[in-house]
């Protein structure tokens, strides 16, 4: 637990900007679903929901980023990361093995080391701060 709580400045710059990637969707919608989950979607309304998708994600890698900055802001910021990537790991499995043989696995890996770390920290710094 002391080494997650010794290098969190780290290990959110480097999740943010592994985060902040997904900009890769708002760019080039199609391209990003295809790369990431095999399939893709047609039409101006899935362009639309799938770059706001990406954008999103990469606000949410650069809240991490700020946070490794700030450590008053971390907690809020790796609440609200944590969720965020919890939620896509669920949604993800809930379709069993489908798109886990395309990059969408490799991000449910990684982002299942990040919800980890995070918990420890926040773990970590609660019984500090108490």
């Amino acid at each position: 637990m002391k080494w997650v709580v010794a290098n969190m400045k780290w290990i959110m710059l480097v999740s943010g900007a592994l985060t902040c990637t997904m900009v890769y969707a708002a760019i080039a919608p199609e391209a990003a679903l295809r790369s990431t989950f095999g399939e893709t979607l047609e039409g101006p309304v899935a362009e639309i929901v799938v770059r706001n998708w990406g954008a999103l994600i990469a606000l949410v890698g650069a809240l991490l980023i700020y946070g490794a900055f700030d450590p008053p802001a971390r907690p809020v910021i790796l609440i609200v990361a944590g969720l965020s990537k919890a939620a896509f790991i669920v949604l993800v499995l809930a379709h069993g093995g489908r798109f886990l043989g395309h990059q969408a696995g490799v991000a449910v890996a990684i982002d299942l080391i990040w919800v980890t770390l995070f918990s420890v920290y926040l773990a970590s710094d609660r019984r500090l701060g108490a």
